[in-house]
């Protein structure tokens, strides 16, 4: 074959090649990624809208002992990566609800104003269609914002309360400047995949290849047509963390707390946003968790060593064995 046309072919070839090596998009509902359980909906209707808020509810795998936990997922996060602690709490015994909120995973995107109330009232709702009436709650990172919210709306049936390096355990509006829900979105427009890993990576003390995964799926989410409508949902999302702290509220809980901090934790909003001088007296985990302890009656606060801002990802066996150890 003479070298024009050899040269000519494999330049037409490599299109083909370079599409070929593209992260497939993923669907802003992650309807193409698999969960550890199966997905159930629970029809809802908010503002107008009529939604269907997907959760996993998993059986005691051994003797169940009639208590049930509901994990409560953070901003960046969905049910999914709860797997580990749902293993460690089924074969205790325990019945596990795992929702992925309205706004994040499965559930639908929609546009509306998010509060933690309304994210509190649909989860209660939901249990109260299972048969659930009285459960541990547990929320990480946001998640325990919201933990904090279910219990001070609902005390009578919430059994226990669990905060995993929950944000808010200080008010952002104070030093984080705000920036508009409109801002915030044309921001999440176009991330990079470079700072998807930076951002993901930032949440572990030691980085394993595997916790890569959720920055791989981060950014295929981007790649799908629907990215607009989940970019709209996580700035009104980012808003409502940041306009309805809930540290003021913690002397009012009045349910038995666990608080199981990461110590290099330094997870705080605004991060791109700040000063070096400013960002460096933010997050500060260890003494974050130390005050949550002081404010809430009668908690009791777990520690963890070189852990960072996900102990259920990154140190496993210790986060169970406290959860557990609280939960008996």
């Amino acid at each position: 074959m003479p070298r024009a046309i050899l040269v000519l072919l494999l330049l037409l070839a490599a299109p083909a090649f370079a599409q070929d090596a593209a992260p497939e998009p993923l669907g802003v509902a992650l309807e193409n990624h698999p969960y550890p359980h199966p997905v159930r909906f629970f029809p809802v209707t908010v503002e107008g809208q009529d939604l269907r808020m997907a959760y996993m509810d998993v059986a005691p795998l051994g003797p169940a002992n009639g208590q049930a936990v509901l994990l409560l997922h953070g901003k960046n996060f969905f049910g999914a990566y709860w797997e580990g602690t749902i293993q460690a709490l089924s074969a205790a015994g325990y019945r596990v609800v795992v929702p992925d909120q309205i706004g994040f995973g499965r559930s639908p995107k929609p546009d509306l104003h998010y509060s933690f109330e309304l994210l509190a009232q649909t989860t209660k709702a939901l249990l109260d269609s299972l048969g659930v009436a009285k459960v541990v709650v547990v929320g990480h990172s946001m998640g325990g914002m919201l933990a904090v919210r279910y219990a001070l709306l609902y005390p009578a049936a919430t059994a226990r309360l669990v905060l995993e390096n929950p944000i808010g355990l200080e008010d952002y509006r104070v030093k984080v400047p705000f920036t508009s829900v409109d801002a915030t979105y044309k921001s999440m427009l176009a991330p990079t995949r470079e700072g998807l890993d930076r951002f993901y990576r930032s949440y572990f003390a030691t980085w394993r290849p595997e916790f890569g995964v959720w920055a791989d799926l981060a950014w295929r989410a981007t790649l799908s047509g629907e990215w607009p409508r989940a970019a709209k949902a996580s700035a009104l999302t980012y808003d409502m963390i940041y306009t309805q702290p809930v540290v003021q509220d913690l002397p009012r809980l009045a349910v038995p707390t666990l608080l199981v901090i990461g110590q290099a934790d330094r997870t705080t909003l605004g991060r791109g946003a700040l000063k070096p001088e400013v960002l460096a007296t933010l997050g500060r985990y260890p003494e974050l968790g130390r005050h949550a302890q002081a404010a809430i009656p009668g908690a009791k606060l777990v520690e963890l060593a070189g852990v960072g801002h996900i102990p259920h990802l990154e140190a496993p066996e210790r986060f169970h064995a406290a959860l557990l150890a609280f939960l008996k």
